[in-house]
Protein backbone atom coordinates (compact mmCIF):
# COMPACT_ATOMS: atom_id res chain seq x y z
CA UNK A 1 0.00 0.00 0.00
CA UNK A 2 0.97 3.51 -0.50
CA UNK A 3 2.36 4.76 2.63
CA UNK A 4 0.22 7.61 3.99
CA UNK A 5 3.05 10.20 3.83
CA UNK A 6 2.75 10.24 -0.02
CA UNK A 7 -0.57 9.50 -0.47
CA UNK A 8 -3.38 11.46 -2.05
CA UNK A 9 -7.00 10.98 -2.16
CA UNK A 10 -10.51 12.44 -2.99
CA UNK A 11 -12.98 13.43 -0.87
CA UNK A 12 -16.71 14.20 -2.07
CA UNK A 13 -19.22 15.39 0.03
CA UNK A 14 -22.61 16.25 -0.16
CA UNK A 15 -25.55 17.55 2.07
CA UNK A 16 -29.52 18.17 1.50
CA UNK A 17 -32.52 19.14 3.20
CA UNK A 18 -36.25 18.71 2.64
CA UNK A 19 -37.81 21.86 3.53
CA UNK A 20 -34.43 23.85 4.28
CA UNK A 21 -34.61 24.02 6.80
CA UNK A 22 -36.14 20.68 7.24
CA UNK A 23 -35.19 16.90 7.60
CA UNK A 24 -31.60 16.38 6.57
CA UNK A 25 -28.44 14.83 6.05
CA UNK A 26 -25.14 14.31 4.69
CA UNK A 27 -23.29 11.87 2.50
CA UNK A 28 -19.55 11.67 1.72
CA UNK A 29 -17.00 9.34 -0.36
CA UNK A 30 -13.49 8.94 0.18
CA UNK A 31 -11.94 7.89 -3.69
CA UNK A 32 -8.62 6.68 -4.93
CA UNK A 33 -7.80 9.22 -7.00
CA UNK A 34 -5.98 7.18 -10.06
CA UNK A 35 -8.54 4.00 -9.67
CA UNK A 36 -11.74 5.71 -8.28
CA UNK A 37 -11.82 2.44 -6.08
CA UNK A 38 -14.27 3.98 -2.69
CA UNK A 39 -11.69 4.02 0.13
CA UNK A 40 -14.36 4.93 3.07
CA UNK A 41 -18.49 6.05 2.97
CA UNK A 42 -19.68 8.17 5.77
CA UNK A 43 -23.57 9.49 6.15
CA UNK A 44 -25.90 10.47 8.62
CA UNK A 45 -29.61 12.18 9.11
CA UNK A 46 -28.85 14.98 11.34
CA UNK A 47 -32.38 16.32 11.86
CA UNK A 48 -33.80 19.47 11.29
CA UNK A 49 -30.94 21.71 9.44
CA UNK A 50 -30.66 23.85 6.14
CA UNK A 51 -28.80 22.53 2.87
CA UNK A 52 -26.08 24.71 4.18
CA UNK A 53 -25.18 22.70 7.42
CA UNK A 54 -26.13 19.80 5.83
CA UNK A 55 -22.96 20.25 3.42
CA UNK A 56 -20.58 21.40 5.82
CA UNK A 57 -21.14 18.42 8.28
CA UNK A 58 -20.86 15.91 4.97
CA UNK A 59 -17.56 17.98 4.66
CA UNK A 60 -16.64 17.27 8.44
CA UNK A 61 -17.61 13.75 7.66
CA UNK A 62 -15.56 12.68 4.50
CA UNK A 63 -12.10 14.66 5.82
CA UNK A 64 -12.64 12.49 9.17
CA UNK A 65 -12.78 9.30 7.14
CA UNK A 66 -10.04 10.56 5.41
CA UNK A 67 -7.91 11.11 8.04
CA UNK A 68 -8.76 7.94 9.94
CA UNK A 69 -7.64 5.83 6.46
CA UNK A 70 -4.46 8.48 5.94
CA UNK A 71 -3.46 10.54 8.72
CA UNK A 72 -0.78 12.69 6.35
CA UNK A 73 -2.55 12.75 3.40
CA UNK A 74 -3.21 15.20 0.78
CA UNK A 75 -6.65 15.46 0.46
CA UNK A 76 -8.76 16.90 -2.68
CA UNK A 77 -12.05 18.06 -1.65
CA UNK A 78 -14.75 18.33 -4.54
CA UNK A 79 -17.92 19.37 -3.71
CA UNK A 80 -21.39 20.61 -5.93
CA UNK A 81 -21.80 23.39 -2.76
CA UNK A 82 -19.95 26.59 -4.41
CA UNK A 83 -20.70 28.19 -0.79
CA UNK A 84 -18.59 25.81 1.02
CA UNK A 85 -16.04 25.61 -1.71
CA UNK A 86 -15.81 29.61 -2.09
CA UNK A 87 -15.66 29.76 2.06
CA UNK A 88 -13.43 26.52 3.21
CA UNK A 89 -10.79 28.29 0.00
CA UNK A 90 -10.58 31.66 1.97
CA UNK A 91 -12.37 33.82 -0.90
CA UNK A 92 -15.76 33.98 0.46
CA UNK A 93 -16.24 35.36 4.08
CA UNK A 94 -18.50 33.30 6.25
CA UNK A 95 -20.84 35.09 8.14
CA UNK A 96 -23.23 32.64 9.44
CA UNK A 97 -23.17 31.62 13.10
CA UNK A 98 -24.09 27.88 12.31
CA UNK A 99 -21.57 27.77 9.23
CA UNK A 100 -18.78 29.32 11.51
CA UNK A 101 -17.63 27.10 14.41
CA UNK A 102 -18.66 23.71 11.22
CA UNK A 103 -15.80 25.41 8.98
CA UNK A 104 -13.53 25.78 12.31
CA UNK A 105 -13.95 22.20 12.46
CA UNK A 106 -13.53 21.09 9.15
CA UNK A 107 -9.95 23.39 8.88
CA UNK A 108 -8.87 21.29 12.05
CA UNK A 109 -8.82 18.37 10.47
CA UNK A 110 -5.92 18.56 7.80
CA UNK A 111 -3.61 21.04 8.22
CA UNK A 112 -4.71 24.05 5.48
CA UNK A 113 -1.59 23.63 3.12
CA UNK A 114 -2.58 19.55 2.18
CA UNK A 115 -6.35 20.40 1.55
CA UNK A 116 -7.75 21.73 -1.87
CA UNK A 117 -11.27 22.51 -2.81
CA UNK A 118 -13.23 22.21 -6.01
CA UNK A 119 -16.28 22.87 -7.30
CA UNK A 120 -17.74 20.41 -9.06
CA UNK A 121 -21.13 20.16 -11.10
CA UNK A 122 -23.79 17.98 -9.12
CA UNK A 123 -23.78 15.53 -11.92
CA UNK A 124 -20.57 14.74 -10.99
CA UNK A 125 -21.21 14.57 -7.65
CA UNK A 126 -24.06 11.91 -7.83
CA UNK A 127 -21.95 9.20 -4.74
CA UNK A 128 -22.06 11.73 -1.89
CA UNK A 129 -25.45 12.76 -3.16
CA UNK A 130 -26.90 9.72 -2.76
CA UNK A 131 -25.56 8.78 0.20
CA UNK A 132 -26.58 12.16 1.57
CA UNK A 133 -30.52 10.89 0.13
CA UNK A 134 -30.19 7.55 2.06
CA UNK A 135 -29.31 9.10 4.99
CA UNK A 136 -32.44 11.32 4.88
CA UNK A 137 -34.69 8.26 3.41
CA UNK A 138 -33.45 6.40 6.82
CA UNK A 139 -34.15 9.33 8.96
CA UNK A 140 -37.60 9.50 7.34
CA UNK A 141 -38.16 6.01 8.83
CA UNK A 142 -37.12 6.71 12.23
CA UNK A 143 -33.73 4.86 11.99
CA UNK A 144 -29.70 6.30 10.97
CA UNK A 145 -28.14 5.07 7.58
CA UNK A 146 -26.02 1.79 7.95
CA UNK A 147 -23.37 1.05 5.63
CA UNK A 148 -25.00 -2.34 5.41
CA UNK A 149 -27.97 -0.96 3.63
CA UNK A 150 -26.10 1.56 1.53
CA UNK A 151 -26.25 0.86 -2.31
CA UNK A 152 -24.16 3.81 -2.67
CA UNK A 153 -21.39 1.91 -3.63
CA UNK A 154 -22.74 -0.27 -6.58
CA UNK A 155 -22.69 2.67 -8.79
CA UNK A 156 -18.52 2.15 -8.65
CA UNK A 157 -18.44 2.99 -12.54
CA UNK A 158 -19.81 6.52 -11.75
CA UNK A 159 -17.40 6.84 -9.14
CA UNK A 160 -14.61 6.15 -11.27
CA UNK A 161 -15.21 8.05 -14.17
CA UNK A 162 -16.21 10.86 -11.49
CA UNK A 163 -12.59 10.21 -9.83
CA UNK A 164 -10.76 10.54 -13.39
CA UNK A 165 -12.86 13.42 -15.10
CA UNK A 166 -10.10 16.57 -15.90
CA UNK A 167 -10.60 19.44 -13.31
CA UNK A 168 -13.66 21.23 -14.37
CA UNK A 169 -12.40 24.78 -15.39
CA UNK A 170 -11.79 27.48 -12.19
CA UNK A 171 -14.04 30.28 -11.39
CA UNK A 172 -17.98 30.38 -10.91
CA UNK A 173 -20.17 27.82 -12.23
CA UNK A 174 -21.57 29.37 -15.28
CA UNK A 175 -18.04 30.58 -16.63
CA UNK A 176 -17.12 30.69 -19.98
CA UNK A 177 -13.85 28.44 -19.94
CA UNK A 178 -15.59 25.22 -20.86
CA UNK A 179 -17.13 27.15 -23.91
CA UNK A 180 -14.38 29.14 -25.15
CA UNK A 181 -12.02 26.13 -24.87
CA UNK A 182 -14.63 23.77 -27.30
CA UNK A 183 -14.56 27.09 -29.53
CA UNK A 184 -11.01 27.36 -30.08
CA UNK A 185 -11.09 23.44 -30.95
CA UNK A 186 -13.44 23.88 -33.18
CA UNK A 187 -12.32 27.30 -34.74
CA UNK A 188 -8.35 25.07 -34.94
CA UNK A 189 -10.03 22.39 -36.79
CA UNK A 190 -12.51 24.37 -39.04
CA UNK A 191 -15.28 22.81 -37.72
CA UNK A 192 -18.60 24.83 -36.87
CA UNK A 193 -16.83 27.73 -38.80
CA UNK A 194 -19.02 30.97 -39.06
CA UNK A 195 -18.77 33.53 -41.36
CA UNK A 196 -19.84 36.78 -42.16
CA UNK A 197 -23.87 36.74 -42.05
CA UNK A 198 -23.91 33.22 -39.88
CA UNK A 199 -24.50 33.43 -36.18
CA UNK A 200 -21.58 31.44 -34.94
CA UNK A 201 -23.67 29.16 -32.92
CA UNK A 202 -21.54 27.61 -30.50
CA UNK A 203 -24.01 25.52 -28.79
CA UNK A 204 -24.99 24.91 -25.19
CA UNK A 205 -23.34 21.30 -25.32
CA UNK A 206 -25.27 20.47 -22.14
CA UNK A 207 -27.08 17.21 -23.96
CA UNK A 208 -24.04 15.19 -23.77
CA UNK A 209 -22.11 13.42 -27.02
CA UNK A 210 -24.92 12.61 -28.97
CA UNK A 211 -26.02 14.73 -32.45
CA UNK A 212 -25.54 18.16 -31.66
CA UNK A 213 -22.70 18.15 -28.98
CA UNK A 214 -18.95 19.09 -30.17
CA UNK A 215 -16.86 16.08 -31.24
CA UNK A 216 -15.22 15.11 -27.95
CA UNK A 217 -16.87 16.70 -24.98
CA UNK A 218 -18.95 15.70 -22.61
CA UNK A 219 -22.03 17.66 -20.87
CA UNK A 220 -22.75 17.54 -17.41
CA UNK A 221 -26.32 18.97 -17.50
CA UNK A 222 -27.01 20.10 -13.86
CA UNK A 223 -29.53 21.65 -11.78
CA UNK A 224 -27.73 24.47 -11.24
CA UNK A 225 -26.34 24.81 -14.74
CA UNK A 226 -29.54 25.74 -16.39
CA UNK A 227 -28.39 28.98 -18.67
CA UNK A 228 -29.78 31.16 -15.40
CA UNK A 229 -26.28 31.92 -14.76
CA UNK A 230 -24.44 29.89 -16.91
CA UNK A 231 -22.80 31.96 -19.66
CA UNK A 232 -20.77 28.78 -20.09
CA UNK A 233 -20.81 28.28 -24.03
CA UNK A 234 -23.07 30.81 -25.37
CA UNK A 235 -21.20 32.86 -27.06
CA UNK A 236 -23.36 35.22 -29.40
CA UNK A 237 -22.44 37.59 -32.88
CA UNK A 238 -22.57 41.54 -32.19
CA UNK A 239 -26.25 43.07 -33.80
CA UNK A 240 -25.95 44.54 -36.68
CA UNK A 241 -26.99 48.40 -37.44
CA UNK A 242 -26.83 50.86 -34.80
CA UNK A 243 -29.90 50.60 -32.54
CA UNK A 244 -28.99 53.21 -30.45
CA UNK A 245 -29.49 56.11 -33.35
CA UNK A 246 -32.30 55.21 -34.70
CA UNK A 247 -34.06 55.20 -31.57
CA UNK A 248 -35.58 58.52 -31.89
CA UNK A 249 -38.45 56.55 -33.07
CA UNK A 250 -41.20 57.52 -31.33
CA UNK A 251 -42.70 55.39 -28.61
CA UNK A 252 -45.97 53.63 -29.63
CA UNK A 253 -48.58 55.75 -27.60
CA UNK A 254 -51.69 54.23 -26.24
CA UNK A 255 -52.05 51.89 -28.82
CA UNK A 256 -49.50 49.44 -28.30
CA UNK A 257 -49.96 46.67 -25.51
CA UNK A 258 -47.40 47.63 -22.84
CA UNK A 259 -47.16 45.22 -20.05
CA UNK A 260 -45.82 46.87 -17.41
CA UNK A 261 -46.68 50.37 -14.98
CA UNK A 262 -42.89 51.83 -13.83
CA UNK A 263 -42.27 50.48 -10.11
CA UNK A 264 -45.87 50.83 -10.47
CA UNK A 265 -45.75 47.05 -10.81
CA UNK A 266 -47.93 47.37 -13.31
CA UNK A 267 -50.46 49.49 -15.49
CA UNK A 268 -54.38 49.53 -14.95
CA UNK A 269 -56.35 47.60 -17.38
CA UNK A 270 -56.30 49.21 -21.28
CA UNK A 271 -53.14 51.45 -19.88
CA UNK A 272 -49.29 51.07 -20.87
CA UNK A 273 -48.50 48.58 -17.98
CA UNK A 274 -45.63 49.48 -16.47
CA UNK A 275 -44.14 52.72 -17.32
CA UNK A 276 -41.40 51.44 -16.36
CA UNK A 277 -41.36 49.40 -19.16
CA UNK A 278 -40.05 52.29 -21.11
CA UNK A 279 -37.81 52.24 -18.41
CA UNK A 280 -35.59 50.90 -20.81
CA UNK A 281 -36.80 53.47 -23.38
CA UNK A 282 -33.52 54.36 -23.07
CA UNK A 283 -31.53 57.11 -24.59
CA UNK A 284 -33.40 57.01 -27.59
CA UNK A 285 -31.93 60.23 -29.65
CA UNK A 286 -29.78 61.30 -26.94
CA UNK A 287 -26.19 59.50 -27.04
CA UNK A 288 -25.43 56.94 -24.58
CA UNK A 289 -21.98 55.92 -23.57
CA UNK A 290 -20.36 53.26 -25.71
CA UNK A 291 -20.19 50.12 -24.57
CA UNK A 292 -21.64 46.47 -24.97
CA UNK A 293 -24.87 48.10 -25.78
CA UNK A 294 -24.03 48.72 -29.18
CA UNK A 295 -22.76 45.51 -30.15
CA UNK A 296 -24.45 43.20 -27.71
CA UNK A 297 -26.66 40.43 -28.92
CA UNK A 298 -29.03 37.30 -27.39
CA UNK A 299 -27.17 34.49 -26.73
CA UNK A 300 -27.39 32.22 -30.31
CA UNK A 301 -30.10 29.10 -29.65
CA UNK A 302 -28.15 25.64 -28.82
CA UNK A 303 -28.39 23.34 -31.67
CA UNK A 304 -30.68 20.43 -30.88
CA UNK A 305 -31.21 16.97 -31.95
CA UNK A 306 -29.34 16.51 -34.97
CA UNK A 307 -28.60 20.28 -36.28
CA UNK A 308 -27.05 20.09 -39.18
CA UNK A 309 -22.99 21.34 -38.99
CA UNK A 310 -22.79 25.16 -40.04
CA UNK A 311 -22.27 26.11 -43.27
CA UNK A 312 -18.83 27.44 -44.47
CA UNK A 313 -19.41 30.95 -46.08
CA UNK A 314 -17.89 31.08 -49.30
CA UNK A 315 -14.31 32.70 -50.03
CA UNK A 316 -16.19 35.24 -52.17
CA UNK A 317 -18.41 36.51 -48.84
CA UNK A 318 -17.26 39.74 -47.68
CA UNK A 319 -15.00 40.30 -44.62
CA UNK A 320 -16.90 40.70 -40.94
CA UNK A 321 -15.98 44.69 -40.12
CA UNK A 322 -12.70 44.94 -37.87
CA UNK A 323 -14.25 44.19 -34.10
CA UNK A 324 -17.33 41.97 -35.03
CA UNK A 325 -18.04 38.72 -35.47
CA UNK A 326 -15.36 35.36 -35.21
CA UNK A 327 -12.94 36.71 -37.85
CA UNK A 328 -12.07 39.54 -35.33
CA UNK A 329 -11.34 36.92 -32.39
CA UNK A 330 -13.85 37.33 -29.85
CA UNK A 331 -14.13 37.71 -26.46
CA UNK A 332 -13.91 33.80 -25.23
CA UNK A 333 -12.60 35.12 -21.49
CA UNK A 334 -15.15 34.78 -18.32
CA UNK A 335 -17.71 37.30 -18.49
CA UNK A 336 -19.55 39.54 -15.63
CA UNK A 337 -22.47 37.77 -15.21
CA UNK A 338 -25.04 40.05 -13.82
CA UNK A 339 -28.15 38.45 -12.20
CA UNK A 340 -30.74 40.84 -12.07
CA UNK A 341 -33.40 40.62 -9.16
CA UNK A 342 -36.44 42.94 -9.49
CA UNK A 343 -37.04 43.71 -5.76
CA UNK A 344 -40.48 42.34 -3.80
CA UNK A 345 -43.89 43.94 -3.98
CA UNK A 346 -44.38 47.05 -1.66
CA UNK A 347 -47.95 48.75 -0.92
CA UNK A 348 -47.63 50.60 -3.98
CA UNK A 349 -47.30 47.44 -6.62
CA UNK A 350 -50.53 45.69 -6.51
CA UNK A 351 -51.92 49.29 -7.13
CA UNK A 352 -50.16 49.62 -10.10
CA UNK A 353 -48.58 52.88 -9.01
CA UNK A 354 -45.57 54.92 -10.11
CA UNK A 355 -42.71 54.38 -7.41
CA UNK A 356 -39.75 55.56 -8.71
CA UNK A 357 -36.70 57.12 -6.31
CA UNK A 358 -38.48 60.57 -5.89
CA UNK A 359 -40.99 59.43 -3.98
CA UNK A 360 -41.96 57.61 -0.71
CA UNK A 361 -39.51 55.11 -0.75
CA UNK A 362 -41.63 52.31 0.44
CA UNK A 363 -40.58 49.22 2.32
CA UNK A 364 -41.37 45.73 1.34
CA UNK A 365 -45.03 44.63 2.68
CA UNK A 366 -45.63 41.34 3.81
CA UNK A 367 -46.17 39.78 0.21
CA UNK A 368 -43.02 41.35 -0.66
CA UNK A 369 -40.91 40.35 2.35
CA UNK A 370 -42.34 36.73 1.42
CA UNK A 371 -40.80 37.08 -2.29
CA UNK A 372 -37.70 37.85 -0.97
CA UNK A 373 -37.50 34.90 0.92
CA UNK A 374 -38.08 33.05 -1.73
CA UNK A 375 -35.87 34.19 -3.98
CA UNK A 376 -33.23 34.23 -1.78
CA UNK A 377 -33.95 30.44 -0.96
CA UNK A 378 -33.57 29.77 -4.46
CA UNK A 379 -30.20 31.66 -4.99
CA UNK A 380 -29.00 30.15 -2.64
CA UNK A 381 -29.52 26.76 -3.31
CA UNK A 382 -28.32 27.43 -7.34
CA UNK A 383 -24.55 28.24 -5.04
CA UNK A 384 -23.65 30.50 -7.98
CA UNK A 385 -23.82 34.37 -7.02
CA UNK A 386 -20.47 35.75 -5.57
CA UNK A 387 -21.51 39.11 -5.12
CA UNK A 388 -24.91 41.16 -3.93
CA UNK A 389 -25.33 44.83 -5.79
CA UNK A 390 -28.30 46.73 -4.69
CA UNK A 391 -30.11 50.27 -5.32
CA UNK A 392 -30.10 52.46 -2.53
CA UNK A 393 -33.89 52.31 -2.11
CA UNK A 394 -35.28 50.56 0.87
CA UNK A 395 -37.58 48.29 -1.35
CA UNK A 396 -34.11 46.75 -2.93
CA UNK A 397 -32.10 47.06 0.32
CA UNK A 398 -34.72 44.50 1.97
CA UNK A 399 -34.70 42.02 -0.91
CA UNK A 400 -30.95 41.85 -1.04
CA UNK A 401 -30.57 41.72 2.69
CA UNK A 402 -32.48 38.56 2.41
CA UNK A 403 -30.51 37.28 0.50
CA UNK A 404 -27.38 37.94 1.68
CA UNK A 405 -28.29 36.76 4.25
CA UNK A 406 -28.74 33.44 3.22
CA UNK A 407 -25.76 33.30 1.33
CA UNK A 408 -23.36 35.17 4.00
CA UNK A 409 -22.47 37.68 1.72
CA UNK A 410 -22.23 41.78 2.00
CA UNK A 411 -24.32 44.10 0.19
CA UNK A 412 -22.70 46.85 -1.62
CA UNK A 413 -25.25 50.22 -2.56
CA UNK A 414 -24.79 51.57 -6.35
CA UNK A 415 -26.73 54.67 -6.84
CA UNK A 416 -26.78 54.67 -10.34
CA UNK A 417 -29.50 50.89 -9.90
CA UNK A 418 -32.20 53.35 -8.49
CA UNK A 419 -35.67 53.76 -9.79
CA UNK A 420 -36.57 56.89 -12.40
CA UNK A 421 -37.59 59.74 -10.59
CA UNK A 422 -41.56 60.28 -11.78
CA UNK A 423 -41.75 63.37 -10.29
CA UNK A 424 -45.12 64.81 -9.90
CA UNK A 425 -46.47 61.43 -11.10
CA UNK A 426 -45.00 59.42 -7.69
CA UNK A 427 -47.79 57.62 -5.94
CA UNK A 428 -50.24 57.92 -8.77
CA UNK A 429 -51.84 55.36 -11.08
CA UNK A 430 -51.22 55.59 -14.74
CA UNK A 431 -55.23 56.03 -14.74
CA UNK A 432 -54.79 59.26 -12.42
CA UNK A 433 -51.99 60.27 -14.69
CA UNK A 434 -54.04 60.50 -17.42
CA UNK A 435 -56.06 62.39 -15.77
CA UNK A 436 -54.20 65.16 -14.78
CA UNK A 437 -51.75 65.15 -16.68
CA UNK A 438 -52.84 64.04 -19.96
CA UNK A 439 -50.30 66.33 -22.48
CA UNK A 440 -46.89 65.24 -20.12
CA UNK A 441 -48.07 61.65 -20.28
CA UNK A 442 -49.02 61.35 -24.50
CA UNK A 443 -44.53 62.87 -24.59
CA UNK A 444 -43.62 60.90 -22.19
CA UNK A 445 -45.63 57.56 -24.14
CA UNK A 446 -44.16 59.47 -27.61
CA UNK A 447 -39.80 59.89 -26.58
CA UNK A 448 -37.56 58.29 -23.94
CA UNK A 449 -36.19 61.90 -23.98
CA UNK A 450 -39.59 63.17 -22.57
CA UNK A 451 -39.62 63.93 -18.72
CA UNK A 452 -42.68 63.19 -16.05
CA UNK A 453 -44.62 66.26 -14.96
CA UNK A 454 -42.48 68.29 -12.25
CA UNK A 455 -38.95 67.56 -13.45
CA UNK A 456 -38.80 63.84 -13.04
CA UNK A 457 -36.06 61.84 -15.03
CA UNK A 458 -36.60 60.84 -18.79
CA UNK A 459 -35.72 57.14 -20.02
CA UNK A 460 -32.67 58.14 -22.21
CA UNK A 461 -31.43 59.91 -18.61
CA UNK A 462 -31.99 57.14 -16.53
CA UNK A 463 -29.96 54.78 -19.90
CA UNK A 464 -26.98 56.95 -19.99
CA UNK A 465 -26.93 56.67 -15.77
CA UNK A 466 -27.84 52.93 -15.78
CA UNK A 467 -25.43 51.93 -19.39
CA UNK A 468 -22.08 54.08 -16.71
CA UNK A 469 -22.96 51.89 -14.25
CA UNK A 470 -23.09 48.71 -16.33
CA UNK A 471 -19.78 49.66 -17.21
CA UNK A 472 -18.36 50.06 -14.35
CA UNK A 473 -19.53 46.92 -12.29
CA UNK A 474 -18.75 45.29 -15.61
CA UNK A 475 -14.97 45.68 -15.27
CA UNK A 476 -14.88 45.39 -11.34
CA UNK A 477 -16.52 42.52 -11.54
CA UNK A 478 -14.97 40.89 -14.48
CA UNK A 479 -15.54 36.92 -14.58
CA UNK A 480 -17.53 36.55 -11.47
CA UNK A 481 -21.54 36.26 -10.99
CA UNK A 482 -22.96 39.52 -9.54
CA UNK A 483 -26.61 39.94 -8.05
CA UNK A 484 -28.02 42.90 -8.66
CA UNK A 485 -30.83 44.17 -6.62
CA UNK A 486 -32.91 47.14 -8.36
CA UNK A 487 -35.73 47.79 -10.27
CA UNK A 488 -37.89 47.61 -13.67
CA UNK A 489 -36.35 50.40 -15.23
CA UNK A 490 -32.73 49.77 -14.76
CA UNK A 491 -33.37 46.34 -15.16
CA UNK A 492 -35.65 46.69 -18.58
CA UNK A 493 -32.37 49.14 -19.71
CA UNK A 494 -29.99 46.66 -19.35
CA UNK A 495 -31.79 43.97 -21.11
CA UNK A 496 -32.65 46.80 -23.87
CA UNK A 497 -28.81 47.57 -24.26
CA UNK A 498 -27.84 44.38 -24.32
CA UNK A 499 -30.26 43.23 -27.10
CA UNK A 500 -29.65 46.46 -29.11
CA UNK A 501 -33.12 46.37 -29.15
CA UNK A 502 -35.35 50.01 -29.98
CA UNK A 503 -36.45 52.27 -26.80
CA UNK A 504 -40.26 51.20 -27.47
CA UNK A 505 -38.90 47.70 -26.40
CA UNK A 506 -38.76 48.60 -22.85
CA UNK A 507 -42.91 49.16 -23.61
CA UNK A 508 -43.02 45.25 -24.16
CA UNK A 509 -41.14 43.43 -21.39
CA UNK A 510 -43.02 41.78 -18.42
CA UNK A 511 -40.81 42.50 -15.22
CA UNK A 512 -42.95 40.93 -12.14
CA UNK A 513 -41.56 41.26 -8.47
CA UNK A 514 -38.85 39.55 -7.71
CA UNK A 515 -38.64 38.12 -11.08
CA UNK A 516 -35.14 36.79 -12.22
CA UNK A 517 -33.22 37.93 -15.52
CA UNK A 518 -29.85 37.23 -16.44
CA UNK A 519 -26.88 38.98 -18.69
CA UNK A 520 -23.49 37.90 -18.80
CA UNK A 521 -21.22 40.61 -20.35
CA UNK A 522 -17.88 39.58 -22.16
CA UNK A 523 -14.44 41.87 -22.09
CA UNK A 524 -14.90 42.67 -25.99
CA UNK A 525 -18.05 44.25 -25.41
CA UNK A 526 -20.59 41.44 -26.47
CA UNK A 527 -23.40 40.54 -24.16
CA UNK A 528 -25.76 37.84 -23.88
CA UNK A 529 -29.07 37.90 -22.78
CA UNK A 530 -29.91 34.84 -20.69
CA UNK A 531 -33.24 35.03 -18.87
CA UNK A 532 -35.99 37.13 -18.62
CA UNK A 533 -38.31 37.67 -15.82
CA UNK A 534 -37.83 34.36 -14.27
CA UNK A 535 -40.47 34.47 -11.59
CA UNK A 536 -40.36 29.75 -11.11
CA UNK A 537 -39.05 30.80 -7.18
CA UNK A 538 -42.31 32.25 -6.14
CA UNK A 539 -44.64 29.36 -7.58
Amino acid sequence: MTSSSSREVIVEADGGSRGNPGPAGYGAVVLDPVTGETLAEAAEYIGVATNNVAEYKGLVAGLKAARSLFPDATVHVRMDSKLVVEQMSGRWKIKHPDMKPLAAEAGRVFPAGRVRYEWIPRERNKHADRLANEAMDAGKRGRQWEPSDSTAALDTAAARNAATLPPAPSGPPGDATAGAARARAALATGAGTAGAGTSGDLGQGRTGTGSGAWPGTVAHPTAQDDGLFAAEEALAAPASGDFEAEAGATAPTGRAARTHAPEADTAPAGAPAEPTGPEGAGSVAAPEPTGSEATGSAAAPAPTGSAPAPVAQPASAAPAAPGQGWSAGPDMSAPATFVLLRHGETALTPEKRFSGSGGTDPELSAAGLRQAEAVAEALAARGTIQEIVSSPLTRCRQTAAAVAGRLGLDVRVEQGLRETDFGAWEGLTFGEVRERHPEDLDAWLASPKAAPTGGGESFATVARRVAATRDRLTAAYAGRTVLLVTHVTPIKTLIRLALGAPPESLFRMELAAASISAVAYYADGNASVRLLNDTSHLR
